[in-house]
């Protein structure tokens, strides 16, 4: 062997090459940072695009009904009231039809998730015959109009007394949300690992428990995931709580019952109030959307 070091081993390069390969690296270098500028400017974009009309509605509930009225709007509260607020939450059965939504929602959430996470697992983790004809005609509900199973059931809830309900309400809440809800939830479950379960076994767990100590914490971000789905949908469905209320709406319903005949205060300090639950909610539930895949990887 020769005492020559690599360095001194490489073949030297011309200036010709040195250039030609420093300009691909440049414009290697641009591509990158164009395709990181595109992305950063998609997603400015995409926060605007959501942001600015959920800013605009604050603004406008905070503000003064002669500010609300005025043209151009204000992008701040100046001077901040809540006489447009005030006036919301006074109007005629808007505490009660708030009340309302909350329990229709939760109670929904509620059946939605308890039913979509036997279902989830069980399409999921067991092979069985038509296990895809399944799949296809849980997705397949979220074709038909809500009007086509809206008004059967009205229908039905008259002969069966349960019309005007709101556990009635959140029933069919949930039933319009369930097919989606078991589709995230098997998801869920699929990424999961099986080989966890099987080590669970291994070590004394029966399928049970290995289920309820290893697989059910691992996709509890992606079943809260589900969760804000179905409390987001069953909050702002109207069609079906027109249908099948009539003393006890929910927010939306009274609030589309009453739009025509408000004014644009009442139009914005309802959209701010219809929004507040569903964030308050996603913040609390926020730390499992941030981790919805990092546990599951782990």
């Amino acid at each position: 062997m020769t005492g020559r070091t690599y360095e001194q081993s490489k073949p030297l390069m011309t200036p010709a090459q040195t250039a030609a390969l420093d300009a691909q690296r440049s414009r290697a270098k641009l591509g990158h940072n164009l395709r990181r500028g595109g992305t950063y400017a998609l997603a400015i974009i995409l926060a605007i695009w959501i942001l600015l009309p959920i800013w605009l509605i604050t603004t406008m509930a905070f503000s003064t009904p002669t500010d609300v009225r005025a043209f151009p709007k204000h992008f701040f509260p100046i001077p901040f009231s809540t006489q447009t607020l005030d006036f919301f939450l006074n109007t005629q059965g808007i505490l009660n039809s708030t009340l309302n939504s909350l329990v229709v929602a939760l109670l929904a959430l509620v059946i939605s998730t308890a039913l979509a996470i036997p279902a989830g697992y069980a399409i999921a983790r067991y092979l069985f015959p038509g296990r895809d004809a399944i799949r296809l005609g849980i997705l397949s509900v979220r074709a038909f109009p809500i009007v086509v199973l809206a008004v059967p059931l009205a229908v039905v809830f008259i002969r069966l007394g349960m019309f005007d309900k709101v556990h009635s309400l959140a029933m069919m809440h949930a039933a319009l949300t369930l097919p989606t809800t078991i589709l995230v939830v098997a998801s869920v479950f699929t990424s999961v690992p099986r080989e966890f379960e099987e080590a669970a076994q291994i070590f004394g767990c029966t399928r049970m428990q290995a289920f309820w100590r290893v697989v059910l914490p691992l996709a509890v971000p992606g079943i809260a995931a589900a969760a804000i789905l179905t409390f987001v949908l069953s909050w702002n469905e109207v069609f079906a709580a027109i249908l099948l209320t009539i003393t006890n709406r929910t927010l939306p319903a009274q609030i589309l019952y009453t739009l025509d005949k408000s004014g644009d205060p009442f139009k914005f300090a309802g959209g701010f109030f219809m929004l507040v639950p569903s964030l308050i909610f996603i913040f609390f539930i926020r730390r499992y959307l941030f981790n919805m895949w990092g546990q599951i990887t782990k």
